[in-house]
């Protein structure tokens, strides 16, 4: 299948075994992770676990989700505006420029439309009204994060990709013409030409594959994105490492901090944050408007689909956290953001709709790498 993507030859291949990272046969986490992250006592969550167990994974009716179009019309009025689009997606309005991460507009985070993990929530706009693009950034090559529907169409649009070492194979074979992919070794930089945006890839903790046999064959990282006056940090998918206080001494501290949130589980609390460590990882990287992300759009694991947000909540003020937790679609400036109102609540007050057969007795493609995300 196309969306599967393509291993990296030639001199990307002589590029990506020259990293530091490289462990002779792929890529690796560098930094010691304690082992308290992943509770070995917890086994790993079965096919059927992940098809069929837990309770209220997904909402019983669509989440609230804004227009942009108008708002996006206009600059933003201290020069940082972002907008949650859906999961890992969002719309930065950085000093004149807009860059959007990890775009996903398809309908499964999946080799296929036929099986996989269905998003329960649409983006709140349509991929074709989106404003014109500065730049694309995709920080590694799990479905959730490099969605081939989405990047044929992004295609068209002209926009250049800031992506992870050796993913840009696969944006090649999804269609993007080599001269608008530019592929980052952590700590690497892209100075975007025409202004003073930087855009730096910055580690993380987590892994890479689209199928079963490229585990780790291309980078994974966090950015770091700053002009003159304004930062923002994107995690991408990370597990919590002392990392973060690496970065802050490198690159200082951040205007907008997006970090993920969803999709944990005990068994692999290495490679997937969570609320809790989450809080601890915004410690680390020196504070700064928090906008959780990675949650409110596919099932990924077995918690309810609200609980990241509920814990936010519930424990960010304790940790001094400026939580940002706007409404999919609405745009936030961190200069201004308002007092964290939680509307995600109103959507489990709608009755469930009555039980059917579950579309997941559908298998799941056999090229597909486990744990999914």
């Amino acid at each position: 299948m196309k969306s599967l993507g393509k291993k990296a030859a030639g001199a990307r291949l002589e590029r990506m075994r020259a990293s530091p990272l490289w462990a002779g046969n792929g890529f690796r986490n560098v930094y010691p992770i304690p082992p308290d992250l992943r509770d070995s006592a917890v086994a790993m969550p079965s096919l059927r676990d992940f098809l069929c167990g837990g309770e209220r994974r997904v909402p019983n009716a669509p989440l609230p989700a804004d227009n942009p179009l108008d708002d996006w019309r206009k600059p933003a009025q201290s020069g940082l505006r972002a907008t949650w689009l859906g999961h890992s997606t969002v719309l930065i309005e950085i000093d004149g420029l807009r860059l959007l991460t990890d775009p996903v507009w398809g309908s499964r985070a999946s080799p296929t439309r036929l099986a996989g993990p269905k998003r329960f929530q649409p983006a709140p706009v349509k991929l074709k009204q989106l404003p014109p693009l500065d730049l694309a950034l995709v920080s590694h090559d799990h479905y959730d994060h490099l969605d081939y529907p989405t990047i044929r169409e992004l295609v068209k649009t002209g926009t250049p990709f800031v992506t992870s070492l050796g993913v840009g194979a696969h944006l090649e074979a999804f269609g993007v013409p080599p001269e608008r992919i530019i592929e980052l070794d952590w700590w690497e930089s892209y100075h975007h030409p025409g202004s003073d945006l930087v855009v730096t890839a910055t580690p993380s903790q987590h892994f890479s594959g689209r199928g079963l046999k490229d585990r780790n064959a291309t980078l994974w990282s966090s950015l770091s994105i700053r002009t003159s006056k304004h930062s923002v940090f994107f995690s991408g998918d990370t597990g919590l490492t002392g990392q973060f206080g690496d970065i802050r001494e490198r690159m200082g501290k951040f205007d907008l901090v997006m970090l993920e949130v969803g999709a944990h589980h005990p068994a692999w609390g290495d490679i997937h944050l969570g609320p809790d460590n989450a809080l601890k990882a915004l410690e680390l990287l020196g504070g700064g408007a928090f906008l959780p992300v990675h949650w409110g759009t596919f099932n990924l694991a077995m918690h309810a689909w609200d609980e990241p947000a509920e814990a936010l909540l519930a424990r960010g003020e304790r940790h001094g956290a400026q939580l940002m937790m706007p409404r999919l679609g609405q745009p936030m400036e961190p200069a201004h953001a308002e007092r964290v109102h939680p509307w995600w609540r109103m959507v489990d007050t709608v009755a469930a709709p009555p039980a059917s057969e579950p579309e997941a007795e559908a298998p799941l493609p056999k090229s597909m790498p486990w744990p999914l995300d």
